[in-house]
């Protein structure tokens, strides 16, 4: 399974429920690695999605505690164990955890991919994403060169789970 997130450099990820910047490259790189894959979200990033609906041309899975919630378009599930049992169904590659913070700690030992945007700037936040740099489970394999949107510095990175 993969994850995909965007940080800073305290490998954070949102703040009040939005994303700390919009990139984008980074939006263009999301959509293509996810189009026509799995995504895994939580309840409250589905919302903070535009018109707070499932995104376009991709399997939607939304966890939520929520016994009533419904969304149209998503697949919703209550648990991670129902949630990985609806995974079962799809090739593991083709499955993207893209967040919020719960929803990525749940799923990250689950993970052997990471696609991280990297973004060279601390912002103010409330939401993080563990550092795979100090997490000695996880290397990178990968850094595309330092890509500029305005005055910010941000790099594509990707680890892998070590064997």
């Amino acid at each position: 399974m993969n994850i995909i997130v965007a940080v800073d450099k305290n490998w954070s990820i949102g703040n009040q429920g939005q994303l700390l910047v919009s990139i984008p490259e980074d939006k263009k790189l999301f959509r293509d690695e996810t189009m026509g894959k799995v995504i895994v979200m939580g309840r409250k990033t589905l919302e903070s999605l535009p018109g707070k609906q499932p995104l376009y041309g991709r399997t939607n899975i939304v966890l939520t505690k929520n016994p009533d919630y419904k969304v149209k378009g998503a697949v919703v599930c209550h648990s991670l164990t129902e949630a990985m049992e609806e995974l079962g169904k799809y090739p593991e590659e083709d499955c993207f955890i893209i967040g919020g913070q719960s929803v990525y700690e749940q799923f990250l030992p689950y993970c052997n991919t990471a696609h991280v945007t990297y973004i060279d700037y601390r912002y103010s936040a409330d939401t993080y994403f563990p550092n795979l740099d100090q997490d000695l489970s996880w290397e990178m394999v990968a850094e595309s060169d330092e890509q500029t949107y305005f005055d910010l510095c941000y790099t594509f990175r990707m680890y892998q789970r070590k064997a």
